[in-house]
This record gives C-alpha cells, sequence and structure tokens, in this order.
C-alpha cells in the first residue's frame, strides 16, 4: 500500500508519520517543492493535483490546512483555498484513482451552544471564517469522493508545535498571575492519539479492500465512509485545563523556577479576538469506537504524557 501524506512537518503530521510508516510505502510531503517536482503544497491545486497522478497512491492523509483562527477572518480566499478548495481537489483524485482519503476537521464546524457532546449527524453553524472554510473542505470532500474518512477532532496538542499547554508552562515561569478562560469547554487531544487512531482505522479498510471476494464488499465501504468525531475522553474547560498543565508540572519538575502563584478563571468576554470561538466543543465519539472497536483514553492520561516528555525525557 502506497501513501501519501500532506503536511508531514505539522503536529499530527509528524506523529503520523510514526503510526503510518509501519503500514506500507509513506511518501511524506510539505509545502515546499522538491527536485523530483513532488509538491504538498495546499495553495497551489494544480501542482497537488500532479503528485497524486505521479504517485498514485491507495490511500491519502491530508494533514494539512489553514488553521490561524483569527487571522482567517483577514484572510479568507486564503482559508477557502486551504481548507475548502484543496480537499476537493484532493477528493476528485482520490475518486479518480479509487483511493482512500483521510481528512482532519474540527469542533468549529458547530456553534458550540448546549452543554451536551455534539454528534456527527447535528446541524452545522459554524461562527467564523475559519470554521466555515473547514465545513465547506468536509461538503466538497463528501461530494466528490466515496472513500473518505473526516475526523473531526478539538483542542491538538503535541510535543513539537505551539500549544495551549506549552505556552501556559512558559508564562507559568513568567508570571505570578494567570488569566484564563472557564466557558469553553472541550477535550484537550494529543497528536499521537489522531495519528495512532487513523493508523488503525485504515488498517481496518485495507483489511476490507483485501477481502474483495466478500458479496458485501462495497456495502462494507460505504458503511466504514464518513465522518467521526475524534477527541480524547472526558471534557474540561480551558482554566481547569492549565491548572491541571501547570500543577503536575510542578510536581514533575519542582525544581524549575516556577513564579506562578495564582490561575484567575475569567469569562471569554475579557479576552477581545477576531473570531469568535463555540462555547461547547464537546464531541461525541460514540460512532468512532463502535465502528472501528476502539477506547479512546481521558484527555488527563495525553496530557501527562506530553508534560513528562517535555519536562522529564527532554530535560534527560
Amino acid at each position: 500500500m502506497k501513501i501519501l501524506l500532506l503536511g508531514k512537518n505539522g503536529q499530527v503530521g509528524q506523529a503520523l508519520q510514526r503510526t503510518l510508516a509501519p503500514l506500507g510505502e509513506l511518501v511524506a510531503l510539505d509545502r515546499s517543492q522538491g527536485s523530483d517536482g513532488l509538491c504538498g503544497d495546499l495553495s497551489q491545486p494544480e501542482c497537488l493535483a500532479a503528485t497524486i497522478r505521479q504517485l498514485r497512491p491507495d490511500v491519502i492523509v491530508n494533514a494539512a490546512a489553514y488553521t490561524a483562527v483569527d487571522k482567517a477572518e483577514s484572510e479568507p480566499e486564503q482559508a477557502w483555498r486551504i481548507n475548502a478548495h484543496a480537499p476537493e481537489v484532493l477528493a476528485h483524485e482520490a475518486e479518480a484513482l479509487g483511493a482512500w482519503l483521510v481528512h482532519y476537521s474540527t469542533d468549529y464546524v458547530f456553534n458550540g451552544s448546549g452543554t451536551e457532546p455534539w454528534q456527527e449527524t447535528d446541524p452545522t453553524a459554524p461562527l467564523n471564517v475559519y470554521g466555515q472554510s473547514k465545513l465547506e473542505g468536509e461538503l466538497r470532500v463528501q461530494a466528490a469522493c466515496t472513500q473518505y474518512l473526516i475526523f473531526r477532532t478539538s483542542w491538538v496538542y503535541a510535543v513539537h508545535g505551539s500549544n495551549f499547554a506549552k505556552t501556559m508552562l512558559k508564562l507559568a515561569q513568567e508570571r505570578e498571575r494567570l488569566t484564563v478562560i472557564d466557558d469553553q469547554w472541550g477535550a484537550p487531544t494529543g497528536a499521537e492519539l489522531i495519528a495512532s487512531v487513523t493508523a488503525a482505522t485504515l488498517q481496518k479498510v485495507t483489511a476490507k479492500e483485501d477481502a474483495k471476494q466478500d458479496a458485501n464488499h462495497d456495502a462494507n465501504l460505504k458503511e466504514i465512509a464518513g465522518i467521526y468525531h475524534l477527541v480524547a475522553a472526558g471534557e474540561t474547560h480551558w482554566h481547569a485545563y492549565a491548572s491541571h498543565v501547570i500543577s503536575q508540572a510542578k510536581v514533575l519538575r519542582p525544581d524549575m523556577p516556577w513564579a506562578v502563584r495564582e490561575i484567575a478563571a475569567v469569562p471569554s468576554s475579557a479576552f477581545v479576538t477576531a473570531a469568535q470561538r463555540p462555547p461547547n466543543s464537546r464531541l461525541n465519539t460514540h460512532k468512532l469506537q463502535a465502528a472501528f472497536g476502539i477506547s479512546l483514553p481521558d484527555w488527563q492520561q495525553g496530557v501527562d504524557s506530553l508534560l513528562a516528555e517535555i519536562l522529564i525525557e527532554k530535560h534527560t
């Protein structure tokens, strides 16, 4: 099996390189164009299409996206080009090859009302340009491709790159008082978890592909294709998340110069942002767990592993 991975240098992309490599031949690309002419730049759809036609992969995994939520409000064309038009191009090329397309989306496709976890079938109503562009990408993939997996996730973090947990660690050494909002709910989800689940689902997909003699083959694949919510188990808000990160960090590294003495809880209105955020980013993962037999760990488990790697393993 040949797998084309786009966005190899992102948080999820780096984790995917490790989990996808054992599944077959992996070609991982970023935005730069190599001497071989291969291009993974989602802002250049013609180049993307040419690359796919040259490689003829069995699976395309798109871990690249425009993720600057606030900046998207002033750059809607770029957000739509990368988050909506490029996935459509990938879907058309996947359909032409009979390949599978794995694409990642976001909790921002919902308006964040209520307190119940969102299900895949709930009405979408994004509050900002980023969410609108990601939703449009979902719709275009579904319209152009029959063999696709769309994973909606939220609050992603990893050892590499920037994320909320790493920001809190930095600020906790610089300031005595931090203010963190407590009215936006979700589940911090590690890139490693996303990558592991992606590999597990593709293994099931390829197992179905190998069973072509099965009379129900096509029906089974159609049942697998679709949108799935992929987040860690449990729920929290940003203030509790920050408190957990800092308290656990102090246990792991009491010798570090922690300056923080207070973590004050404030409403979202205390921070002015260009893009509105959904207050309820809880995602129901029952469909994913039932379809693939996957058990998702509590969010604290992944965050604690992140902190141990940052504060202990890297330190030693």
